[in-house]
C-alpha cells in the first residue's frame, strides 16, 4: 500500500506540480481560514479574509476585541456568518492559549482543539497540520472521493481514513501538506 500511495502521489505531483497549500500569511490566518471554510467554498473565504485584512482585524487581539456584529459583517461572505463569528472568537481564545506550546503532542493539541464548539476533526487537523505544522493527515470530502477512486476504500469513520494515510506514509510534515493539497487539486480537476 505504501508503494501505491507514493506512486499516486508522484503522479499527482507530475500532473499538478507543487501546490504549497495553505494560502495564508500567518499561522493565525490558517486558523481563521479553517473556521471560515466550513460549509462554503474558498472564494467566499478569501473575500472574508480580505475584509478582515482591510480593516486590520486579522490578528488575535483584534478578533478578541471586535464586537460580534462587526465580525459578522466582515465575514458575511463566508456564509453562516453568525455561527462562524462566535466560533472564530472561541477558536481565537484557544489559539491564544496554545500557540506558544509547540511541545504539545498532536494528540493533546487535537483534544484541546476538539473541545472548542464548532471545531470538528477536519478543522482541528487542518489547524494542526498547517498552523502548528505537525504531521497529521487531513481528511475532507476530496480525500474520501480520492480513496474511493484509487483504493476502493470507503468508511463513515474519519479516523479510519486518517489512519490509512498515516500508517502507510512516513510521518513527514511536508509530504502530508503536499499530498493533501494535491488531492484537493485533483478533486477540483476531475468529475469522478
Amino acid at each position: 500500500m505504501q508503494k501505491r500511495l507514493l506512486s499516486i502521489y508522484k503522479e499527482l505531483l507530475n500532473q499538478f506540480g507543487q501546490q504549497k497549500w495553505w494560502p495564508a500569511d500567518s499561522a493565525f490566518e490558517v486558523v481563521v481560514g479553517a473556521i471560515l471554510t466550513q460549509n462554503t467554498n474558498w472564494k467566499n473565504v478569501e473575500k472574508a479574509i480580505a475584509n478582515l485584512k482591510n480593516e486590520n482585524k486579522l490578528n488575535e487581539k483584534a478578533i478578541l476585541e471586535i464586537t460580534i456584529s462587526e465580525l459578522e459583517n466582515l465575514i458575511r461572505s463566508s456564509g453562516f456568518y453568525k455561527q462562524k463569528a462566535e466560533r472564530l472568537k472561541l477558536a481565537t481564545k484557544k489559539w491564544f492559549e496554545l500557540k506558544d506550546k509547540n511541545d504539545l503532542s498532536i494528540d493533546v493539541l487535537r483534544k484541546e482543539l476538539l473541545s472548542v464548539k464548532g471545531i470538528g476533526k477536519e478543522t482541528a487537523d487542518s489547524i494542526i497540520l498547517y498552523a502548528f505544522e505537525k504531521p497529521i493527515f487531513v481528511i475532507d470530502a476530496y480525500t474520501r472521493r480520492f480513496c474511493k477512486k484509487y483504493f476502493n476504500f470507503e468508511s463513515k469513520n474519519y479516523d479510519e481514513y486518517r489512519t490509512f494515510f498515516e500508517d502507510n506514509l512516513s510521518q513527514d510534515l511536508e509530504l502530508f501538506k503536499e499530498y493533501h493539497a494535491l488531492i484537493v487539486e485533483w478533486a477540483k480537476n476531475t468529475k469522478s
